[in-house]
């Protein structure tokens, strides 16, 4: 399926201020892969995101999806197949109740109410929250904020979703839940952000930018345990196998 899959050939980008954000990123993300985004802040994977939604150019080198080339003509199809989730819910929630938030993009797509109510319907039983659908936004916590927002990115049935720091701001329970929705997924999936036990579990691969460079892209559990170029990279391994502080012994 060519066209669950991403392609960047040497993209490089400079803002207008003449700040370098990346330089010569190459990589390639298959159907249904789970990719890790790592990067200490300022590295680069906003700007990654950024570009991959079409919100940026290219200064340099191609973006693909599937086998099509990303540019101007053919970004509205493009974006029709990425889903992307915001760190900040409240970016993406605007409506006056869940339901209407979830319909925004079927209904800008021009779909017939009922299959708008299909879809709206699937995604909050795919995600669980069908009991919040006349809920404003506003009364709902992090946790289900997170989830509503996912949601409306599945009813939008992409082939491919991106997301920007899924866990940031949750706490340890909806943290766990998101974690097990996003697991439960066979999208191909790039997750992006600080949370490293979240890529440790969630993701195969994992792609470390260092000063808008690819300092490393390969196996999850080798690059994250890699104590050395962690520490080179601004990062630190998962905490789950740090020793702990008491006993000294790491976690499984």
């Amino acid at each position: 399926m060519s066209h669950h899959k991403i392609e960047l050939r040497s993209v490089s980008y400079t803002y207008p201020d003449g700040s370098r954000a990346l330089s010569d990123i190459s990589f390639t993300v298959s159907h249904g892969q789970s990719v890790g985004i790592l990067g200490a802040n300022g590295a680069g994977k906003s700007t990654l995101l950024l570009l991959l939604m079409g919100v940026l150019r290219p200064c340099s080198g191609e973006i693909l999806i599937g086998d099509v080339k990303m540019t101007p003509a053919t970004l509205p199809d493009i974006r029709k197949r990425l889903g992307l989730v915001f760190q900040n819910p409240d970016d993406q929630l605007f409506m006056n109740s869940i339901y209407e938030d979830v319909a925004f993009g079927p209904r800008n797509a021009k779909l017939s109410g009922q299959e708008v109510d299909r879809r709206v319907t699937e995604a909050l039983q795919t995600v669980g929250i069908p009991h919040l659908k006349d809920r404003p936004p506003y009364r709902c916590s992090g946790g289900e904020k997170r989830a509503a927002a996912i949601a409306g990115i599945l009813a939008m049935q992409p082939d491919v979703l991106i997301l920007d720091e899924p866990t940031s701001d949750l706490d340890p329970k909806a943290r766990r839940r998101t974690m097990e929705l996003l697991k439960s997924f066979t999208h191909t999936k790039l997750i992006a952000g600080h949370d490293i036990d979240m890529v440790y579990e969630l993701c195969e691969r994992t792609i470390i930018l260092q000063n808008g460079r690819i300092a490393v892209d390969g196996c999850t559990r080798e690059t994250v345990t890699n104590a050395s170029l962690m520490e080179s990279s601004g990062l630190e391994p998962p905490m789950r196998l740090q020793g702990c502080p008491v006993c000294g012994k790491a976690g499984g």
